[in-house]
């Protein structure tokens, strides 16, 4: 009994923020469903970290991911916190607003290469 403490700011804000909202996952997911019917896209899959959270792309189930949607939970600038990296990680667009990110990213000049 001599070890309780008592928490009074109790913020539950922090937990709702790891991992996309739903007007963000919709949003990831009709770009899926588009380029899964061009063709493109094969598999994807969630991966998370204590500082970002991705939507991860394959063209192939066996693969490594060709690109990711970044969620980054603690952005050193406002206009960092969605990202598209590419499978060597580097940043192809960055924005503080996922909506536009995906709307002005021309998603068919994005491929792999070897």
């Amino acid at each position: 009994m001599k070890n309780i403490k008592l928490v009074v700011n109790n913020d539950l804000k922090k937990e709702k923020e790891k991992f996309f909202i739903k007007k963000e996952l919709q949003c990831i997911l009709n770009l899926y469903a588009k380029m899964v019917s061009n063709g493109t896209w094969k598999d994807y899959s969630f991966s998370s970290g204590l500082k970002e959270i991705s939507f991860d792309v394959y063209q192939r189930a066996s693969d490594r991911p060709v690109l990711r949607i970044l969620k980054n939970l603690k952005p050193k600038y406002y206009n960092e916190k969605f990202l598209i990296k590419d499978n060597n990680g580097n940043i192809l667009k960055k924005s503080e607003n996922l909506n536009q990110l995906i709307n002005k990213t021309s998603w068919n000049n994005l491929r792999l290469v070897k």
